[in-house]
Formats: C-alpha cells, structure tokens, sequence
C-alpha cells in the first residue's frame, strides 16, 4: 500500500533525506517533528532510533539549507564527519537539480532538436 502525499507536494520531485542530528532533547524533538509535519513543503518527517531524521521535502521549493537552518534554529547540530559532508554535499546537488529539472521546459519529441548553425 503506498502512502498519500500532501496535495501540495509534486510527488515527481519529493526528495528523502536522511541526517544524524545531535543536541536535542526530547522536548525539542517533539517540537521540531511536529513543525516539519506541519510545514507545507515537507511530505514527511520523523525521528529513528540513534537521532536520526528522516525528512521527504518537495525540492521544487525547499532545500536542504532551509532543512539545516531550521535545525540549527531548534539547537541541533548534524553528525561531523567525512561521511555527513559527503552526504550534504549530494544533498546540495541533487536540490539544485531537482529544480533546474522542475523549471525545464522539454520540447515536444516529434520535432527535430535545436541545431547550431555554422
């Protein structure tokens, strides 16, 4: 059975993201999962054993430094190391792909492809 998206999500561009955050207390983890849940870019958000977040965001109009400055903002840090910067570093990549890709206007397949003239 699959789960039902927020009908302001574009299930084509829903990213999963996943981060080891450190610093919250309970309290605060409530807190912060229930303002992701409720947050209208956000399809999905939860907590995991071992403070890990799991977080399905629209990225047509979030990003996962809205995601670390909405951390930060709660008192959390992520996990340092080399595997959390490699990670964020694709995280980066594949926002700003994502929303080149959602701005992308195709042209239609029947038609010849733009050539340069020489």
């Amino acid at each position: 059975m699959t789960k039902a998206h927020k009908a302001t999500s574009h299930e084509a561009f829903l990213l999963h993201r996943k981060l080891t955050v450190e610093g919250l207390g309970e309290s605060q983890w409530e807190d912060f999962i229930h303002e992701l849940n409720h947050h209208p870019c956000v399809d999905f958000a939860e907590r995991k054993p071992g403070n890990r977040l799991m977080v399905t965001y629209d990225g047509t109009h979030w990003s996962t430094d809205e995601l670390l400055d909405l951390i930060a903002g709660y008192g959390g840090l992520l996990a340092s190391g080399w595997w959390t910067r490699r990670k964020l570093a694709w995280y980066r990549f594949t926002d700003d792909n994502v929303r080149a890709n959602a701005n992308h206007e195709p042209f239609c397949c029947s038609k010849i492809p733009p050539m340069k003239r020489k």
